[in-house]
């Protein structure tokens, strides 16, 4: 539990464990109390109340043994402004006492692997913001760890350099590294833990695998419908009143989204509608939903019963 002042329960008698080797996801939306724990388990700020173990050390007494061990990329930007990517990246190696040759050997290795090297005589304050994120992340695997802790790692990253970041870290985790991630992103949250928990209002109010949470809470489906030459515009809002229980978005010129809970059955009344308003549909299919469409549900029911 951590409170803040008289009022605010930033985190709420959570419980959850960690498994070794493994990428687990904590997800939530913005206040939910994610960075808050993160906080409390790398020991930068102590629990109100309760109890936290970090590889079976207590967080209130062993802080120095859990820091030596862990690794923390923040979500707020962190980079040293003056020196090049290539003094920052060995002074932190240096920090974490990384001996001379093997420090060189990690230097290059890191650099190959974030795409840094055509940088590496940059000074920090002069890179993109998407730049300055790489070297931050980067220099966290100047020295070995067993548990990196990322929150929010890949802000300000294209969708390449966000890719090449978890697929760096995938490859990590198979070497043994365990995970701690945040995401707003569910693609991914999807593509990289093997198992998550949704935080909101400081409690956990959902927790298993990326599937296992599809499986459990998700009702609707998606229907996809592209039309040949009619504006989706057009028809949205008379397949919300015709069809039961079903919601369409508009989600490109000729294309549509409709959730449906019985889609086989809104198929065949959307079949009938645009039949008999005599709009051709070029392509239709029905797609399960996905993992943040699951985040949305659990959420949104999550505020709705505490209201």
């Amino acid at each position: 539990m951590k409170k803040f002042g008289k009022n605010i329960l930033a985190v709420n008698d959570i419980s959850f464990s960690v498994k070794y080797g493994k990428v687990f996801g904590f997800l939530g939306p913005n206040g939910a109390g994610k960075t808050t724990t993160i906080k409390l388990l790398t020991t930068l700020i102590p629990p109100s109340g309760g109890i936290a173990y970090v590889f079976g050390n207590d967080i209130t007494k062993n802080g120095l043994e859990i820091r030596k061990r862990i690794g923390v990329v923040s979500q707020p930007p962190s980079y040293e402004s003056n020196l090049t990517v290539n003094d920052a990246l060995d002074l932190y190696g240096l920090l974490w006492k990384v001996r001379g040759d093997k420090r060189a050997e990690k230097l290059k290795e890191i650099l190959r692997a974030f795409d840094l090297e055509s940088i590496k005589n940059t000074k920090n304050d002069e890179l993109s913001v998407g730049q300055r994120r790489r070297v931050q992340v980067a220099r966290e695997f100047m020295h070995d760890m067993d548990l990196l802790f990322l929150d929010e790692p890949t802000v300000g990253l294209d969708p390449s350099a966000r890719r090449s970041l978890l697929d760096f870290i995938k490859a990590q985790v198979r070497s043994g590294l365990t995970v701690f991630f945040t995401t707003h992103i569910m693609e991914e949250a999807e593509y990289l833990c093997d198992e998550i928990a949704i935080i909101n209002g400081g409690k956990i109010i959902a927790f298993d695998t990326p599937k296992g949470l599809k499986q459990k809470y998700s009702v609707s489906k998606n229907i996809e419908v592209r039309f040949k030459t009619t504006a989706a515009k057009v028809v949205v809002d008379m397949i919300e009143s015709i069809i039961d229980k079903t919601r369409a978005e508009v989600v490109g010129p000729y294309e549509l989204i409709i959730k449906a809970d019985n889609p086989q059955e809104a198929i065949i009344k959307l079949i009938q509608l645009l039949t008999k308003m005599e709009i051709e549909i070029d392509s239709i299919s029905v797609n399960p939903p996905s993992l943040e469409d699951v985040f949305l549900t659990i959420v949104n029911d999550s505020k709705t019963k505490q209201s």
